[in-house]
């Protein structure tokens, strides 16, 4: 099986597509893989953060293997089955992975494979990488969360350009637009998708996991349930044994030792 789950410091997973002789695409049999690896991630307390990569060199992800994954997809919109939500990979769907995640991102990035790296937190990418939503093109939609995330992330504007068109952007628009955090030239991509990983490993997991689903409602509430919210995860926080932890640890300049309650 081509996706591959590494564990680096007993905190992170690496998990990483290798089809790169189908640039990186998923057929059912794969998608179903990506989605185990991710739930392995979701359900191991001991990992912390994950890393979603690719080899070859030449794509990230060009999504669904259209002649396996489309017609997997078409058998079931015809059935009699009703409609659920489409998790690629299985990371696409609402709240599939409760754990910070992190794109690292080198050459085409479309399609599927774009969605991928839309529903992690945070994307890295090398300056040869390209991106798309090209659905519109086969007479279908980017079905995986393209339509709902990117606007969120880029404007409505940038979405409706990208996803009625189809049409291919470079680096350079990704990382104007929010598609992108950085671009790191493609020798340090890994390392650099790592070490923002190890920071995220050594704070408060209570406090990481709290923060990132405080950001997330923030989509989604008014400012006043946001910040409710947010206030409500302060509170059960501040009663936990990390955060008095943190704070002692910071009084006696050492580092914090978090057990995770």
């Amino acid at each position: 099986m081509s996706i591959d789950f590494q564990i680096i410091d007993h905190a992170i997973a690496h998990i990483v597509i290798d089809r790169p002789e189908r640039h990186n695409a998923l057929d059912v049999e794969h998608d179903r893989a990506l989605a185990g690896a991710w739930q392995r991630f979701n359900d191991d307390p001991q990992l912390k953060v994950a890393v979603l990569s690719a080899r070859g060199g030449r794509a990230f992800c060009t999504g669904a293997d259209i002649g396996d994954y489309l017609a997997y997809r078409r058998d079931l919109a015809e059935s009699d089955a009703p409609t659920s939500i489409i998790s690629f990979g299985g990371l696409t769907g609402a709240g599939d992975v409760s754990k910070p995640t992190i794109a690292a991102i080198d050459g085409i990035c479309v399609a599927g494979g774009l969605e991928l790296a839309l529903a992690c937190d945070i994307r890295l990418a090398t300056p040869e990488s390209t991106f798309a939503l090209p659905e519109v093109r086969l007479g279908i939609l980017p079905g995986g969360g393209g339509t709902q995330r990117l606007a969120k992330v880029a404007g409505m504007g940038v979405a409706m350009r990208m996803i009625l068109t189809g049409d291919t952007f470079d680096a350079s628009f990704a990382l104007n637009h929010g598609l992108v955090t950085e671009l790191v030239p493609k020798a340090g991509l890994e390392a650099a998708a790592l070490k923002i990983a190890r920071q995220i490993a050594g704070n408060g997991p209570l406090a990481v996991i709290a923060a990132r689903r405080a950001v997330l409602a923030s989509h989604d509430l008014t400012l006043e349930a946001g910040l409710f919210e947010e206030s409500a995860l302060q509170r059960l926080l501040l009663r936990s044994r990390d955060a008095r932890e943190g704070a002692t640890a910071f009084v006696e300049r050492r580092p914090a030792a978090y057990i995770g309650s």
